[in-house]
């Protein structure tokens, strides 16, 4: 019941924190439309997010959270906090120089991860302008997520799960300005990311200090846990940014394809980023500490009982989110952006871009639940070996599947490298016995892919019976109806077959309305 309070925090903040981002997508889309500008603004906005999967995400949820989890039991919260002051000093210093030398060499940064830009000059030029304003934020954001990372060792997931907000709402605000002559929009939009940078990380100095854990600036020091936070940190960010680096691959591929490429991709992977972040994000930062503890205190019967729970809980919201996506793609794109510069074409590019991302959404899911196995192990290493060759796996696909399926190939190449990662993953936890389903898990597996089945038939049946309308009022009742519909299809089939167990559910509401 703890793990699952846990992950509702988080889901909760993170759901919200995905809403405002859809607010913000689809202002986007509204404003801005396809365009050369927003090719260089997501450029631009992707460059520091792509360094922050290694550098924030990746690193600290692989090395910093197992460490410092530890050092909290083992030596107490006073060397907890110095511990996390002495790293935090590091980061710093090591980010700025960073940083410094991307701002100086961002025309090769640029050419390196959209190297057809080269082709349209104006649209090159923006792009290197406006990722000079962004970049710093992998600075601010990064610092922010050792905070984070501290918060989450203590327990307290609600601040980090809303830091994200605080990005989503100004560059709401930007998009308000610019959409009222203010301020330029592409510029405007890459000093909000600035700005976002610096008031996430006060938002998570605060929170800290009010929970104990202030941290103050300090000279950097190579100490022997810093060393160790290296040493396993480097594998843990390149396993956990694979996501990442698979994407910006299919950037640089989609840099050749024609103007519009680009948004398409960006757009789907937002839409699909929702179940990804609620779920994965959310059962992995809450699973993480638990298993650490259950690990270092030789509770193997424990851990893996809080691992099977946790797929559990994740595929049982994963499975149909995915059937539902691939089914609904095109009508939930035309509904969410179809207006203003973007146009009925623009919707139906990216719906079919979505529906391709979607076939690895229960990859994606799974590959963070299961790394954090690993990294409860201190073995980053294994994660990072898998990660290598799924990316290497993407590149090929690519190669393979962008003559004959365009910018959709690209996502489908994405997805299906996804589930070589967590298959992979998969097998190693089983042959090192780290993971092993209980007899409730193997009998709930089959039964969530036979109702999401079902539930996918219906969906797919709504479609052809109901036309799709033009009138937005139309359409919101209609899709509503879709997902209504195919949501109390999958419940129902679901509670027949035995899939639930809603005793769980009843505990889990009880010691919330408790606590």
């Amino acid at each position: 019941m703890h793990l699952y309070r846990s992950i509702a925090t988080v889901g909760g903040f993170t759901f919200l924190s995905r809403v405002t981002g859809f607010i913000r997508d689809a202002l986007i889309a509204g404003i801005l439309g396809v365009s050369g500008l927003t090719d260089a603004f997501f450029v631009a906005f992707k460059l520091p997010n792509f360094f922050r999967r290694f550098f924030a995400e990746g690193a600290f949820n692989a090395a910093f959270v197992p460490l410092f989890s530890g050092m909290l039991v083992s030596s107490g919260p006073n060397a907890a906090r110095l511990y996390g002051e002495k790293i935090f000093a590091l980061l710093l210093v090591g980010l700025t120089g960073f940083v410094f030398l991307f701002e100086n060499f961002m025309p090769w940064a640029v050419f390196l991860f959209a190297p057809g830009f080269e082709a349209t000059p104006e649209r090159f030029d923006l792009a290197v302008a406006l990722s000079r304003i962004t970049f710093p934020y992998i600075l601010f954001i990064s610092l922010a997520s050792l905070l984070s990372g501290i918060l989450n060792s203590m327990g307290k997931f609600a601040a980090p799960a809303g830091t994200p907000i605080i990005l989503n709402l100004t560059m709401i605000v930007a998009l308000m300005m610019a959409l009222f002559e203010w301020i330029s929009p592409g510029k405007g939009l890459a000093w909000a990311v600035f700005l976002a940078g610096i008031l996430q990380l006060v938002w998570l100095w605060v929170s800290c200090h009010f929970h104990g854990m202030s941290i103050r600036l300090s000279l950097p020091e190579l100490t022997p846990d810093a060393k160790s936070l290296i040493r396993l940190g480097i594998p843990g960010a390149i396993s956990a940014g694979v996501i990442q680096v698979n994407l910006f691959m299919d950037m640089i591929f989609a840099s050749w394809l024609p103007t519009g490429a680009i948004s398409y991709l960006f757009y789907a992977d937002r839409l699909n980023q929702l179940p990804l972040g609620v779920i994965g994000i959310a059962v992995s930062t809450a699973l993480l500490p638990e298993l650490s503890k259950h690990v270092k205190a030789g509770n193997h019967q424990e851990a893996h009982f809080t691992q099977n729970r946790a797929l559990e809980f994740a595929l049982a919201i994963t499975l149909p989110a995915t059937v539902g996506l691939i089914v609904l793609g095109s009508p939930l794109v035309a509904l969410l952006f179809e207006r203003g510069a973007f146009t009925s074409l623009d919707a139906q590019s990216t719906g079919y871009t979505l529906s391709a991302f979607a076939v690895g959404l229960p990859a994606y899911v799974l590959v963070k639940i299961l790394s954090t196995q690993f990294f409860a192990h201190q073995d980053t290493k294994t994660p990072m070996k898998v990660a290598i060759a799924a990316v290497a796996l993407n590149f090929i696909l690519n190669c393979l599947f962008i003559g004959p399926f365009s910018y959709v190939g690209l996502a489908l190449a994405t997805a299906l490298s996804a589930w070589f990662n967590a298959l992979t993953l998969g097998t190693f936890l089983f042959l090192r016995e780290w993971i092993m389903f209980d007899a409730r898990m193997k009998a709930v597996l089959p039964r969530l892919m036979a109702s999401s089945f079902i539930m996918g038939l219906l969906c797919y049946g709504f479609q052809v019976i109901t036309p799709f309308p033009k009138a937005l009022l139309m359409r919101i009742g209609i899709v509503g109806l879709w997902i209504v519909g195919g949501t109390l299809a999958y419940v129902m089939t679901a509670r027949l077959v035995g899939t639930f167990y809603f005793k769980d559910l009843q505990k889990f509401l009880k010691t919330q309305s408790l606590s």
